[in-house]
């Protein structure tokens, strides 16, 4: 049994990294990065650091808008599944690398199977909305990490091939716990174990605009403590573009550091006082974290964080920002909201007896 698993950014290469893993104890995985993070710090660390197998197809697709890059994926993975000829295609999460995959898969006649199937911020303007409803309903297979994503897709009628399996970022999590903690401390920052933030920023809403960039950089202005800001490239060329580099880089507060991959990330995570992020992925390595999350959006997918107290909607509002600053704590019961660990073998388990 052969399975195209296609991927092409931050978090799919970490959901990647334990289910490839389990997959390849069972089937023949051929994988395929389609480009979408282009910068080598982004992707060919994470291949590197999470030991994922190098890529059998590199699409090389590189920057551009949305349409540009799904039109670029959709001709590469034309050519690659027609090599390969899988008996299912797997995508994983919300991006334009997810749709293209499932398209790709369904046009030329191949099951799709969803990693993270069910999420829903119902934001219908966020293109990850956009991604994610499209993607599920276009596929065969749709592996949910929680009950609340299987109760969407109900309501969407979808009730065929779907599986409530748990988080593979919730098994990277443990996979990789020990490694993350050997890795360097806040120290290269100057600063001590709890006494900074991290900040992660990258989605189009908050980097699209001027209005949107000039929000971003007066709530991270507005900081009264220190905190750690690894710049996504894309997010830097937004800024110098909007000419508001200068002014964040300068902020007394702000300490701009290059991007770091998922290991350092996560120890730099397990030591902060908190995060502000627009990212679903950092929400959920947060609550792994028991590390207190402030959403710099108005909605999330990620519902369960917020209704168990460990994750605030702030939008871009330097008040409520300071408002959840000031207040700053977890509950001392953790939900286990993402399984046990072994949501990667069981959606390996169900792909083989589903498609056998």
């Amino acid at each position: 049994m052969r399975i195209v698993s296609v991927v092409g950014n931050r978090p799919q290469f970490v959901k990647a990294a334990p289910l490839s893993r389990a997959l390849r104890e069972h089937v023949d995985e051929r994988l395929v990065h389609t480009g979408q993070h282009y910068d080598p710090e982004l992707a060919d660390l994470f291949f590197d650091e999470l030991s994922i197998p190098r890529p059998d197809h590199a699409l090389g697709v590189g920057a551009g808008s949305q349409l540009d890059q799904l039109a670029a994926m959709l001709r590469g993975l034309e050519s690659v599944l027609g090599v390969e000829r899988p008996d299912a295609v797997l995508v994983y999460g919300d991006t334009t690398t997810t749709l293209a995959g499932a398209l790709a898969a369904r046009k030329l006649g191949y099951p799709v199977a969803h990693v993270e199937a069910g999420l829903r911020s119902f934001e219908p303007s966020m293109p990850e909305e956009q991604n994610r409803v499209l993607t599920d309903h276009l596929s065969s297979l749709l592996f949910c990490p929680t009950q609340v994503a299987v109760d969407n897709l109900a309501a969407e009628g979808i009730r065929e091939g779907v599986h409530r399996v748990g988080d593979v970022m919730f098994d990277a999590s443990l996979l990789f716990a020990d490694a993350a903690s050997h890795r360097p401390g806040p120290e290269r920052w100057g600063l001590r174990p709890g006494e900074y933030l991290l900040v992660t920023v990258h989605r189009a809403a908050a980097t699209d605009t001027d209005e949107a960039l000039t929000a971003l950089v007066e709530v991270l202005g507005s900081l009264d403590r220190p905190a750690v800001f690894p710049v996504h490239p894309r997010t830097r060329a937004a800024l110098e573009a909007a000419g508001l580099w200068d002014r964040l880089a300068s902020a007394s507060s702000i300490i701009v550091a290059p991007p770091i991959g998922y290991l350092d990330f996560a120890r730099a995570l397990r030591d902060a006082q908190a995060v502000l992020t627009d990212s679903g992925g950092v929400q959920k390595e947060a609550f792994f974290a028991r590390v207190p999350c402030l959403t710099l959006r108005e909605e999330t997918e990620w519902v369960e964080t917020v209704e168990a107290g460990f994750n605030r909607l702030v939008g871009m509002d330097p008040e409520r920002v300071a408002a959840a600053l000031a207040s700053l704590s977890v509950p001392e019961e953790q939900p286990s909201f993402y399984g046990d660990g072994h949501a990667a073998e069981l959606t390996a388990e169900i792909l083989v007896r589903e498609l056998g």
